[in-house]
Formats: structure tokens, sequence, C-alpha cells
């Protein structure tokens, strides 16, 4: 099986960034002052994003209601943030689901709330890690 490697670069910077606010602040923080921290080490890094924007969720070609995502980068990639002691199998469905119901096809969800900063990549058409 080949590797989907077409998003890697954009991701790891974001995955850096979120890792420099980890190391600064660590864990314990609500998920908004992570979220407001994450955006201040994009903005260093030159990436452009924007936050907290409602985007549409279709249902067969019907809106049928919109969500809060918490970053879009680079139009491309969805970035789910977190601030919990651990992630599960719900989380990641959400994520899954985002991808689908915006039509994006790569995401992040990464968790600030365990001693080391946890992150995830999906890609819309791949089955999702245990």
């Amino acid at each position: 099986m080949l590797l989907d490697t077409r998003f890697n670069e954009l991701t790891h910077r974001i995955i850096g960034c979120a890792m420099m606010v980890h190391r600064t602040l660590g864990n314990g923080f609500q998920e908004v002052i992570y979220q407001r921290s994450l955006a201040v080490e994009l903005e260093r890094a030159g990436l452009i994003f924007a936050r907290e924007i409602e985007m549409p969720i279709f249902y067969q070609d019907v809106q049928v209601g919109a969500r809060r995502v918490d970053f879009l980068v680079e139009q491309t990639v969805l970035v789910e943030l977190k601030a919990l002691t651990e992630l599960n199998l719900s989380h990641y469905a959400q994520i899954i689901n985002y991808l689908e119901a915006y039509h994006l096809e790569v995401g992040l969800l990464i968790n600030f709330g365990e001693a080391s900063l946890k992150h995830k990549r999906f890609l819309k058409n791949q089955p999702h890690p245990n």
C-alpha cells in the first residue's frame, strides 16, 4: 500500500506549531487557550488560516446545518483541537465525518490535554486508526 504524502509538509508545519504551544503551556488549560495560542504560532509560521469559521454541512446536496471548525489552514487542512485526558474512537469518527461533510481531504486531530501532545492525521478515503 502506498502512503499518501500530498499534505505531509503542511501537516508537519501545523504539528510543529502545536508542539511549540504544548511545550510552552503544557497540559491543563481549556481548549480555547490552546486555540488562541496555536493561532499565534500559525501566524508566526506564515501559514494562512481561518479560526472558528462556520462551515455548512450537507446531506445529499442539501444544506442541513453548519458547524464551526477550530481551524482551516491554507484552505486545505481541517484542524480540530481537544484538551482532554484521552481521545477515543468517537473523536476519530468526528473528524472523518467532518472531512466528508466539508469536502476536504486531510484533517488533524490535536489533543493538548495529555502530558505529551497527541496528534493524528486523517485522510478522507483512508480507514481511521484504531
